[in-house]
C-alpha cells in the first residue's frame, strides 16, 4: 500500500514544484527584478530613495502605463500597434483645442475633451484593426502608415503650434496628490490597468483574446469570427492613447503636435518586460505595469548616476533586446515544465 502510493507522492511533489517554476517563470520573475532593480539604486544612486523622488516615479510611469495597457491586448492577439505614440499627439492636440475653445463653458469643455480624445483615438485604432483584418496586412506596416498619418494630422489640426491655456481647474487637478503620496495621474493609470485586467480575467472577450494569440485557427474552427475581437483590440489600443493625451495634458498642461515621440518603444517595451509573449497568446496587463515601472526606474536611477538623456534610447534598447531573449527563454522553461 505504502509502496504503491510513493510514486503518486512523487509526482504530486513534482506538480508542485512544476508549478511553483511556473509561477515565477510566468509572473513573479518581473515583480523581484522591479525590486531588485529598486533596491539596487535605492543603495547607490544619490537621492533615489527620497520621497520627492518617488513621487516623480509615480508621475512619469503613469503615461506609458495607459499607452501599454492598450498594447497589451494587440501583443496578445499576435499583432503590434506603432502608431499609439502618434495618435497620442493627435489626441493631446484635439483635447486642447477643445478646452481652450471660448466658444464652449469650461465646465463642459473638459469632459468634451476626453470625449474628443478617446473618440479620436479609438476611430485610428479601429481604422488599423479593420484595415489589417480586412485585406490581410501585417499590423506592423498598417500600424507604421497610421503613425505617418496621425502624426501629419496633429501638425495640420494644430498649425503646427503648441497649444497652452488650459482650464486651470484642469491644470489643478493634475497636479493633485492624493494622500500626499499618489499623483492623481497615477491613479487614473491604475484604473485603466485594473480595468484591463478585469477585462482579460474575467470576461469571455478576455478569454478570446488569448485564444486568438495562442491558436486562432482553433478559435475560427470552433465557429468564433477572429476578426472582430482583433479590430477590438486595436480599437481599445487607440482608445487608451486617447486616455493617456490627457494625461499628457493633466501632466504638462499643453498639447503638442510632436508629443508622443518615441512612446511606441516604451509601451512595446513595457508590455514585453511585463511578460507579455511578442508571439501572443501569454502574458498579463498588471506585467506591463511593472514593466512600465522597470523602464521608469532604470532611466530615472541612470541619470542620477549622471548620465544624460542621451542614454535614455540606449536603455530602452537594450533592454527590449534582453525583454525579448529573456521571453524565448521563458517560452521553453515553460514548455519543459508543462510536458513533465
Amino acid at each position: 500500500m505504502s509502496q504503491a502510493t510513493e510514486p503518486a507522492r512523487e509526482q504530486n511533489a513534482g506538480g508542485r514544484w512544476n508549478g511553483v517554476l511556473r509561477f515565477l517563470a510566468r509572473d513573479a520573475g518581473v515583480a523581484a527584478a522591479l525590486v531588485l532593480i529598486v533596491i539596487f539604486f535605492s543603495i547607490t544612486a544619490p537621492y533615489f530613495a527620497t520621497a520627492g523622488n518617488f513621487l516623480n516615479l509615480f508621475v512619469q510611469i503613469a503615461i506609458n502605463t495607459v499607452l501599454s495597457s492598450g498594447m497589451t491586448l494587440v501583443i496578445l492577439t499576435g499583432g503590434i500597434d506603432l502608431s499609439v505614440g502618434s495618435v497620442l499627439a493627435l489626441c493631446t492636440v484635439i483635447g486642447a483645442l477643445i478646452m481652450t475653445d471660448r466658444d464652449i463653458p469650461v465646465a463642459a469643455s473638459i469632459p468634451l475633451a476626453l470625449l474628443g480624445c478617446m473618440g479620436t483615438g479609438a476611430a485610428c485604432g479601429a481604422i488599423n484593426g479593420w484595415v489589417c483584418e480586412q485585406w490581410k496586412i501585417p499590423s506592423f506596416i498598417v500600424t507604421l502608415g497610421m503613425l505617418n498619418i496621425a502624426s501629419g494630422a496633429a501638425r495640420v489640426v494644430s498649425n503646427n503650434s503648441t497649444i497652452t491655456g488650459l482650464p486651470q481647474s484642469f491644470i489643478d487637478f493634475g497636479n493633485m496628490i492624493v494622500g500626499g503620496v499618489f499623483p492623481s495621474i497615477f491613479l487614473i493609470a491604475v484604473a485603466v490597468i485594473l480595468l484591463g485586467w478585469f477585462i482579460l480575467r474575467f470576461t469571455v472577450f478576455g478569454r478570446f483574446i488569448f485564444a486568438i494569440g495562442t491558436n486562432e485557427e482553433a478559435v475560427r474552427l470552433s465557429g468564433h469570427a477572429p476578426r472582430k475581437y482583433k479590430i477590438a483590440a486595436f480599437t481599445i489600443s487607440g482608445l487608451t492613447a486617447g486616455v493617456a493625451a490627457m494625461v499628457y495634458l493633466l501632466r504638462l498642461n499643453v498639447g503638442s503636435p510632436i508629443a508622443g515621440v518615441g512612446y511606441e518603444l516604451n509601451a512595446i517595451a513595457a508590455v514585453i518586460i511585463g511578460g507579455t509573449s511578442f508571439s501572443g497568446g501569454k502574458g498579463s496587463i498588471i506585467g506591463s505595469l511593472v514593466g512600465a515601472s522597470i523602464l521608469q526606474v532604470l532611466t530615472t536611477g541612470l541619470q542620477l548616476f549622471g548620465l544624460g538623456d542621451n542614454f535614455k534610447p540606449i536603455v530602452i534598447g537594450a533592454v527590449i533586446v534582453l525583454a525579448v531573449v529573456l521571453d524565448a527563454y521563458r517560452d521553453r522553461l515553460l514548455r519543459s515544465l508543462e510536458s513533465r
